[in-house]
């Protein structure tokens, strides 16, 4: 029995180390979205009021990685790269689009197809 302790608190020690942090499912009643598939991101372009998330779905055969423009900078809208990795059939949500402005996105992965560009703009 005394070598069955120091195994146990190995255990559970190793449960609580997980540095990953629990995910949120998306809203899939969200009317704010933006769906990928073969042929590109629909749509392009996207008005949502302030203080919106946005749904990127991602339909398309291959993984996507949505991030926020310029290309590698990433800082215009860092509220759209709380996306990143969307494989094929899965679906994320943005931050909260606080600020009021256009904010690009692009396949970080495929930055130069613009069949996967579009456009985000935050209204009062």
């Amino acid at each position: 029995m005394k070598r069955a302790a120091p195994l146990i608190l190995v255990l559970v020690a190793a449960c609580g180390s997980d540095s990953t942090p629990p995910t949120t499912p998306p809203n899939s009643n969200n009317q704010f979205r933006i769906t990928i598939t073969t042929a590109g991101a629909e749509p392009k372009e996207l008005t949502v009021p302030q203080g919106t998330r946005v749904l990127f779905v991602n339909n398309d055969s291959r993984r996507r990685n949505m991030t926020s423009d310029p290309h590698p900078e990433h800082d215009l809208c860092p509220e759209l790269n709380v996306v990143g990795f969307l494989n094929t059939g899965q679906s994320k949500e943005t931050g909260n689009l606080n600020a009021v402005r256009t904010c690009g996105f692009h396949d970080h992965d495929d930055p130069d197809n613009n069949n996967v560009k579009g456009r985000i703009v935050i209204r009062p």
